[in-house]
C-alpha cells in the first residue's frame, strides 16, 4: 500500500534539484512502521540539506511541487545543524522519527542525533493541551456532519496516540510499543476508560464498519479520554498545580 515508486522517483528529482546539497533523505512515521493505511495516512519524509538559504530552496520548488500533485504532504526541510540545534524542542518529533524510519538516500542522520530530554515533558503537555483546544474548534467546524466528524476522529488518532506513548514516557514509563499498546498502558496508570481509542483504531483499520457506531456517541467519550489525559497528566508531572 506504500507508494514506494512515487517514493523513490521523488527523491531521483530531489537529488536532481538539491544536488550535493540534499544530505539525506528519509520516510518516517507509519509508511516506515508497517502500519500505514492509505486513505488516512500521510507519507513523512525528511530532507536533511547543507545550507537553507533563498536560493537553495527555491531550487527544490519543482521536485516539490511535483510531489504536491500526487497528493502527498511537503516534506520536512532541515538543515543538519537545525536538526542538532533543536533537537532539545523537538524532542517527541526526533523520538518518534528514531523509533521508525528508513534512509532512502544518504547520510543515517537520525542514528547519530542526541535528543536531550530536559524540554520533553512541557512539550507533552503542550501538544496535549494544542491537540484538545484543535479538536474542539474543528468539532465545531463539521456540527451537523456525520461524515465530516468521523474523518475529523480518524485523522486525529495518529497525534494523540504519539502524545499517550510520550505521556506514558513523561511519567516513567519505557513506553509501549504501538498506539493501542500506549493508549491501553496509559488509561490503566491513570484509572482512565480509553476503549473508545481501540474502537477508532478498528475502524480506521477497517476491523470495524463504522455504521454500526454512533459517530456522536464515539466523539463524546473520545473528547472525554483526550481531555482526561491531558488533566490526569498536567495533575501527574505537576503535583502542586
Amino acid at each position: 500500500m506504500v507508494p514506494e515508486k512515487l517514493i523513490n522517483e521523488f527523491v531521483e528529482r530531489m537529488r536532481g534539484a538539491a544536488g550535493t546539497n540534499l544530505l539525506a533523505a528519509i520516510l518516517y512515521g507509519s509508511a516506515a512502521a508497517g502500519d500505514y493505511v492509505a486513505d488516512y495516512s500521510d507519507v513523512n519524509l525528511l530532507c536533511v540539506l547543507g545550507e537553507t538559504s533563498f536560493a537553495s530552496i527555491e531550487a527544490l520548488a519543482p521536485a516539490i511541487e511535483w510531489w504536491g500533485k500526487q497528493k502527498h504532504r511537503v516534506p520536512l526541510l532541515m538543515s543538519a545543524k537545525e536538526m542538532r540545534r533543536s533537537a532539545d524542542v523537538f524532542s517527541i518529533e526526533f523520538l518518534d522519527m528514531r523509533r521508525h524510519y528508513r534512509v532512502l538516500w544518504g547520510e543515517d542522520v537520525l542514528k547519530t542525533l542526541e535528543i536531550p530530554m530536559r524540554l520533553h515533558r512541557a512539550q507533552v503537555e503542550y501538544e496535549l493541551r494544542e491537540k484538545t483546544i484543535l479538536l474542539r474548534q474543528r468539532l465545531l467546524m463539521v456540527s451537523g456532519k456525520d461524515e465530516a466528524k468521523w474523518e475529523l476522529l480518524l485523522r486525529s488518532l495518529p497525534a494523540f496516540g504519539t502524545l499517550f506513548r510520550h505521556a506514558l514516557i513523561a511519567l516513567g514509563d519505557a513506553g509501549a510499543g504501538s498506539k493501542r499498546e500506549a493508549a491501553a498502558a496509559l488509561a490503566g496508570k491513570l484509572g482512565i476508560d480509553a476503549s473508545v481509542f481501540g474502537e477508532l483504531l478498528d475502524i480506521r483499520e477497517r476491523k470495524k464498519d463504522r455504521k454500526t457506531a454512533q459517530v456522536d456517541e464515539v466523539f463524546a467519550r473520545y473528547l472525554k479520554l483526550v481531555e482526561g489525559v491531558t488533566a490526569a497528566v498536567d495533575k501527574m508531572l505537576d503535583p502542586a498545580a
